[in-house]
């Protein structure tokens, strides 16, 4: 791409860039900035006032410096005169700590430190609903088993179409879309790549979705569990760890179990043992906890985990290696901070490296049917305060995460969950009116 926005601009059209960073609730913050001044603020950046979005900072903080990564820029190709690109927040010449994408840059590069090059894929899962969010979108798709239905998916192919078409002309490696498990439900793939480009692909995939949905009349949502009765929005992560080249594989040992090596299931382990805790990171919302911990869908199965368990090609376990030299983390919602998600998981993966962890027993029954049958296995969190309070009892993920970030999400989520837990509801007054 060049280190140079203004060329970049000049070369591809550009007339304007949205500099964007995300905040601690995985708010997408952007100004939008014409070429003409791009120069200036790839030096200085662009000013905000953080305590206006979601961190941890007051009106009395000075300017929060938005600094545009020009590796992150990616032109709009539904709007070619528009380029977003990810930035990182600073003040006062320093790094804000507490800021998601730092967070996941400085363990990104203590990995390195390592010799370990992390690598990983995510499936966002989406629904297209009506504008109002009342509904789904296809009155048609009712289907009890909706999964890889090809007449709902082709209803929707104008959309779909449009996506994948704008992942593939931006080199992303799109491979497959389809309709899943819910009704109005779909999710789209495309190629694995290192941590901090999955995020930042992650976090514009979000907003593309978004954009193209709206201009079709409709509402993308990538919420937990939008719908009682209907599968709820993953984002499964898929790990692997390389050497500092990035062109071996260290996961990958073929006399192993599941081709699992020795480092991958240390790796692993440090995911197990931190498991309740990073929930607070991977399920950040209220609502994360009625996916996780729902009872059967329409569909039969509600394809998410409510232990910490780990299994070989099966879904209904937290963890399963479906192949040599990698693992799928199913735990994650599509709530999840696209760079808090990648952070947490380096961070409790390196604890199980340099602890060599133990995974502990693997599991190949169906937990669905036979989960009550395990013994030993925690149950994940029940809720956001129960996952907060495993979070905050977790000196060593806390301290890998950074002191300054885990204060701030720990005091900005107990105030949403404060805030959720003095609503009142209607549920309270249908069960307490007579009491």
């Amino acid at each position: 791409m060049g280190n140079d926005l203004a060329a970049f601009a000049k070369g591809n059209g550009v007339k304007y860039f949205m500099i964007s960073y995300t905040d601690l609730f995985g708010g997408q913050r952007a100004k939008l900035v014409p070429a003409q001044a791009i120069a200036d603020m790839q030096k200085d950046g662009a000013g905000f006032a953080g305590f206006a979005t979601w961190l941890d900072l007051t009106p009395a903080h000075p300017d929060m410096l938005a600094v545009p990564d020009p590796d992150s820029v990616i032109q709009l190709p539904w709007k070619p005169e528009v380029a977003w690109i990810a930035a990182n927040c600073m003040m006062d010449e320093k790094s804000v700590e507490q800021a998601p994408r730092n967070t996941l840059k400085r363990l990104i590069d203590e990995a390195a430190g390592d010799g370990m090059h992390v690598k990983t894929g995510v499936e966002a899962e989406f629904f297209l609903i009506s504008p109002d969010g009342k509904t789904i979108s296809d009155e048609y798709d009712t289907a009890s088993k909706p999964c890889y239905d090809q007449q709902a998916v082709m209803r929707r192919y104008d959309v779909i179409a449009e996506i994948c078409d704008h992942m593939l002309a931006l080199g992303w490696g799109a491979y497959q879309n389809d309709h899943e498990d819910a009704n109005g439900q779909f999710e789209m793939n495309w190629a694995f790549d290192d941590a901090l480009a999955t995020a930042d692909k992650h976090s514009f995939f979000k907003f593309m979705v978004r954009s193209v949905a709206e201009k079709h009349g409709l509402r993308a949502t990538f919420m937990p569990k939008p719908f009682p009765g209907l599968t709820g929005n993953g984002c499964h992560a898929h790990i692997s760890v390389w050497d500092k080249d990035g062109k071996t594989n260290v996961f990958a040992d073929n006399a192993m179990e599941l081709g699992l090596s020795a480092k991958g299931r240390n790796f692993l382990g440090g995911i197990m043992k931190h498991a309740s805790a990073l929930a607070a990171i991977t399920n950040p919302t209220v609502n994360s906890y009625k996916r996780i911990n729902a009872p059967r869908t329409i569909s039969g199965a509600t394809w998410a985990p409510n232990s910490v368990t780990w299994t070989g090609n099966n879904r209904t376990h937290m963890v399963r290696v479906p192949g040599p030299g990698r693992f799928e983390l199913r735990l994650p919602d599509g709530a999840a901070n696209p760079y808090l998600l990648q952070a947490v998981i380096i961070a409790a993966g390196l604890d199980g490296i340099r602890s060599k962890a133990d995974p502990g027993k693997r599991y190949d029954i169906d937990m669905y049917q036979f989960g009550h049958t395990v013994e030993g296995a925690p149950k994940l969190p029940l809720n956001l305060l129960d996952a907060l309070r495993e979070f905050d009892n977790d000196k060593s993920l806390k301290a890998a995460l950074g002191e300054e970030f885990s204060s701030a999400y720990l005091k900005l989520k107990h105030q949403e969950w404060n805030s959720y837990a003095s609503h009142f509801t209607q549920w309270e007054r249908d069960h307490t009116l007579d009491i």
